[in-house]
């Protein structure tokens, strides 16, 4: 079965707009659990712009599902991996100014560096995921890491997708295929939406969960939250 796990930034993004608790982000994280969502994602950037450190901690008392934690892994993020030991930290390559993730990590130059911060949050118990463009050498360099699993940036995909499915997708169930022979997990996430979602499940029926924040919470406008998970549920079934 693959995992929907719901990533609430945006939540916390409308919040900061306006100040105050509302919308309440453990709330709503909860109510996603309740919904059916079988894990939650947060990505605590550096300037707090959405996803807050006192956010983290405080959801790290109450997330009952997988509690997954993606970010850049300099001090300020091993520090909130160290205090609150999440089930999963995904690391990825973005710059500070980052708007969303928008590129894979170059495994093999980061080596070295993917090395040491990885044995680091072995030590603490913690799973490890790492952000890579559909490469087979970036999923070969993941591997000699140590990771234990992966994380599949799917914008081509989902950019690819309307154009030739069959060809957007390719390069995923390459990766995917190579990923799976080295005894890697396999996650996938950026722009799946209600459209692309299914068939890319039916191309990698072994993917271990998907993180989807952007279109849900914007799908959620229009049918409700519950509904909405529901529906991104049903393109993860088996067919």
């Amino acid at each position: 079965m693959t995992k929907l796990s719901v990533n609430i930034n945006k939540i916390a993004t409308l919040r900061n707009s306006r100040g105050g608790n509302r919308p309440d982000v453990v709330q709503v994280a909860l109510d996603c659990e309740r919904f059916g969502a079988q894990g939650i994602t947060v990505h605590p950037r550096p300037d707090e712009r959405h996803i807050r450190r006192s956010d983290v901690l405080a959801l790290q008392k109450v997330v009952t599902t997988e509690f997954n934690i993606e970010g850049y892994p300099d001090q300020r993020y091993m520090d909130i991996i160290e205090q609150v030991r999440p089930a999963q930290a995904t690391l990825v390559p973005d710059p500070p100014t980052a708007i969303t993730s928008n590129a894979g990590w170059d495994t093999i130059k980061n080596k070295a560096f993917l090395q040491d911060i990885l044995k680091t949050l072995k030590g603490w118990g913690v799973r490890t995921s790492i952000f890579v463009d559909p490469d087979e050498d970036m999923v070969e360099g993941a591997a000699q890491c140590g990771t234990d699993r992966i994380e599949l940036y799917t914008e081509a995909y989902a950019v690819g997708y309307h154009k030739d499915r069959h060809e957007a997708v390719k390069p995923y169930t390459n990766a995917a295929y190579r990923a799976k022979a080295l005894g890697l997990g396999i996650n996938a996430g950026h722009d799946l939406d209600l459209d692309n979602l299914a068939f890319l499940k039916q191309a990698i029926p072994y993917m271990d969960e998907v993180s989807i924040g952007h279109a849900l919470i914007s799908d959620a406008l229009y049918f409700g939250l519950e509904n909405t998970i529901q529906m991104y549920l049903r393109q993860l079934e088996e067919r």
